[in-house]
């Protein structure tokens, strides 16, 4: 039947320690590590013997018989089970669940954005098990005694929104707050600033806005937990990109932890020609694996994508940003580009906290021009951003005007399922709220007045470049201002 390799760190923390030997038999269910400090529990997910232990993960011999049943759970404390369930966050972050929610809140904010483009396996649960997700919430809500559970979602997604309205008609303590089809608005804080009206600074957590965010398949997880006695030990994910069974997105249902990519892939209808990488990921935040890796609790998607362009060698800046691929990624991709790097900038909004690169207004861009002058100044012919859809709208104002060419990160993946790329912002940041109508505002721009301007004296400085001219100015502490005047 194969092999079904666990890693041993599937979370925010330390590895865990395995807690079984080689030769001995489990099942699905059974406790193989447990966290020595910050972590979480992890579980066999198959039936089978244990073949090997390495410093990295336990490797399980399966048995051609894999039975659904699964070792449950002891006890009938709600958070207590989440904690022995080694329920994590299953958007990506992985913080264990249970420290999550041992603080008293006013609200639970779900986060059920989907974010990234191309995954629809939150999308699809909401839809499916709409019962379960909600009563999952719940669960959250009385254990964090929260007066109010709101589930923030993009508007585009009438079908789960649908599903959501009439499961939580009944219920006065629910909401649903729609949210713009642009990137990154399932960032934690971004979810916290369009449903509270509350910007917190790159150095807050959600509980400074009397909020605790939580993933939508992370509430389905509680619920098996403390419903079912289930250990977590299963991940929906989807698989897209160039396969023999199309573009459009596969979505499997409680995969098996520690599943090969290349199993997954297969169930897909395998791949489609020449390839340029597997993403394990999203397109933004996403990198590149191999068809051996195995897939973990926080594991969202499986793309693979077409071959990537090849720049001959030429000059390439990077724009680092907090919301899309780091450092490391992005060389990576220029690589594969054949681009020679030249010069890496940081968004001017990406602040560092603690080795990790975190935005201060997700979502809304100042302006990347003081950013991208610095690129072409270094001599490249090619910028490669990685920034969420405001920011790629600004680097687009910019960039072309200093003949640069511009490359997203995402490019290769949404070329290869057909999509358009991303580079000027066409969808709104506003979004009529359920029950509300959306204003239409007429302007007459011959009858307004002009405004009345005050000239005061400030800190300026200004950089030119091929007849360009670009003035930096600076007054207080949130003022940031630039022009590029072609």
């Amino acid at each position: 039947m194969g092999l079904q390799k666990i890693l041993l760190r599937q979370h925010v923390g330390a590895l865990t320690e395995p807690v079984v030997k080689v030769g001995d038999k489990v099942e699905k269910g059974t406790l193989i590590s447990k966290p020595t400090g910050l972590g979480a529990n992890i579980f066999s997910s198959v039936y089978g013997k244990v073949s090997e232990i390495t410093d990295d993960a336990i490797i399980i011999e399966k048995d051609e018989n894999q039975p659904e049943e699964f070792i449950k759970l002891k006890g009938e404390d709600k958070l207590q089970l989440i904690k022995d369930a080694g329920v994590v966050g299953m958007g990506g972050a992985g913080f264990p669940t249970a420290i999550k929610l041992g603080t008293k809140v006013k609200y639970i904010l779900v986060n059920a954005a989907e974010c990234e483009p191309l995954l629809h396996h939150n999308i699809n649960q909401i839809i499916d098990n709409t019962d379960m997700t909600i009563r999952g919430l719940k669960y959250v809500m009385e254990i964090c005694k929260a007066e109010k559970g709101i589930f923030a979602i993009k508007a585009k997604n009438d079908k789960a929104v649908d599903a959501l309205v009439e499961g939580c008609k009944d219920d006065d303590s629910l909401d649903i707050h729609l949210l713009p089809d642009i990137y990154p608005m399932g960032e934690e804080r971004a979810v916290v600033r369009e449903a509270l009206g509350i910007l917190l600074q790159p150095t807050d957590l959600p509980s400074v806005a009397d909020a605790v965010v939580i993933n939508v398949e992370t509430l389905l997880r509680v619920a098996e937990a403390i419903e079912l006695k289930k250990p977590c030990f299963s991940k929906n994910v989807t698989v897209v990109g160039r396969l023999s069974g199309g573009v459009k997105p596969h979505v499997f249902m409680d995969v098996p932890v520690g599943t090969s990519v290349k199993e997954l892939i297969e169930r897909a209808g395998g791949i489609d020609g020449e390839i340029g990488e597997i993403i394990m990921g999203g397109p933004f935040t996403g990198k590149a694996c191999e068809l051996d890796t195995p897939i973990t609790k926080t594991t969202g998607g499986i793309i693979v994508t077409q071959a990537f362009e090849d720049l001959q060698g030429e000059k390439m800046g990077l724009l680092v940003c907090a919301c899309g691929g780091n450092e490391e990624r992005m060389t990576d991709i220029a690589k594969k580009m054949n681009a020679e790097v030249v010069c890496v900038q940081k968004c001017k909004q990406a602040a560092d906290v603690k080795g990790n690169l975190k935005c201060e207004n997700p979502g809304n861009c100042p302006g990347q021009a003081l950013k991208v002058m610095n690129i072409k100044k270094a001599g490249a012919k090619h910028i490669l951003i990685g920034n969420c859809t405001d920011c790629s709208n600004t680097v687009m104002g910019s960039a072309p005007k200093m003949n640069l060419e511009v490359h997203h990160q995402t490019d290769h993946v949404l070329q290869t399922v057909g999509k358009d790329v991303i580079r000027y912002m066409t969808n709104s940041k506003h979004v009529p709220q359920l029950g509300e109508v959306e204003k239409e505002v007429l302007v007459q721009a011959q009858s307004i007045e002009k405004p009345k301007v005050e000239t005061n004296e400030v800190n300026a400085v200004s950089f030119t470049n091929e007849g360009g001219l670009v003035i930096s100015l600076k007054e207080g502490k949130d003022v940031n201002i630039e022009f590029v005047i072609d």
